[in-house]
């Protein structure tokens, strides 16, 4: 590459980076105000809004048309306020979370096994039905931990973030020096096995100190790291592991879903970010799972 392809190169890059912190900044705008009113109404109607998004990109993954792909859009976001409507929002949901953990922990096994070639050969519809099945529980269980309390939401979304930051540094830090290994090279090239440890680790540590925070200031809704300590300290490491577990294997899935259909990001909808799933592909498996933690642990209040 010449003087001038360096320079445009990095005019690109400058460009792109822009754009993500122009994305970004205006997502905050809108969700934080959202996340910290005095009611849940407002959070929820939001993350319904996004999920009926996330449906709409999930059915152009799966190969339907843009007239099927918004239909798809408008029925998750349906099935999400009869939910709302329904009630289900305050309801402990106990079978609908234990159901999540019996399906969705040997299915994700089952996907990353069979790997991009064994996607296509699932039917159409079951893989479109699944997905939106997927939308609907994640953002159920999104509503409800907002319902309980901001701490016990942020705490479980900081959860994601922590696992993807320090498996980041981890991996390009480690990557390949204790395991000869890659995590998932077929799917994510990037990925290695040094850097799901370290997002482990680094979730264990973010655990230590909101807890710690949790006592200092005497917060009357508890995160979830409180919440399962006080269940025992083995409660809280091993969901923990569990769950920095399952967030790799959310973010797994779907980059094989997208490899599999031969695009990068799941939509342009987010521009610098990609789409609303390429955003919330690590949380959609630990949302509900966390919920069932609490919920069977019996710390749900």
């Amino acid at each position: 590459m010449g003087v001038r392809g360096a320079y445009a190169a990095k005019i690109v890059d400058f460009r792109m980076l822009k754009q993500r912190i122009i994305t970004a900044l205006v997502l905050l705008a809108i969700l934080l105000p959202a996340l910290f009113a005095s009611r849940p109404a407002p959070f929820i109607a939001l993350t319904l809004v996004l999920i009926a998004a996330a449906a709409w990109e999930w059915a152009r993954l799966v190969g339907w048309g843009s007239t099927a792909a918004l239909g798809s859009g408008a029925l998750c976001a349906l099935l999400c306020m009869l939910l709302w409507w329904g009630g289900a929002v305050e309801q402990p949901n106990r079978l609908i979370w234990l159901a999540a953990a019996a399906a969705g922990v040997p299915g994700g096994a089952w996907l990353l096994r069979r790997g991009v070639p064994g996607w296509p050969q699932i039917p159409t519809g079951l893989r479109w039905a699944g997905g939106l099945l997927v939308l609907c529980v994640a953002w159920l269980a999104m509503a409800q931990a907002r319902t309980i309390g901001i701490n016990l939401l942020l705490s479980i979304l900081v959860l994601v973030w922590a696992a993807d930051v320090f498996a980041y540094f981890a991996g390009r830090g480690l990557g390949g020096k204790f395991s000869s290994s890659k995590l998932a090279p077929s799917i994510s090239p990037g990925k290695s096995w040094e850097g799901v440890w370290g997002g482990m680790l680094g979730v264990l540590l973010v655990a230590c100190v909101w807890i710690w925070i949790d006592r200092a200031y005497a917060l009357d809704i508890p995160s979830i790291y409180t919440r399962l300590y006080e269940r025992g300290a083995w409660l809280l490491v091993a969901g923990c592991v569990f769950l920095s577990a399952m967030s790799v294997v959310g973010d797994l899935v779907e980059s094989l879903v997208k490899r599999s259909a031969g695009v990068k990001d799941s939509s342009g909808l987010l521009p610098g970010h990609g789409g609303v799933l390429d955003r919330i592909d690590a949380l959609l498996p630990v949302l509900p799972l966390a919920m069932m933690l609490v919920t069977v642990s019996g710390a749900m209040v």
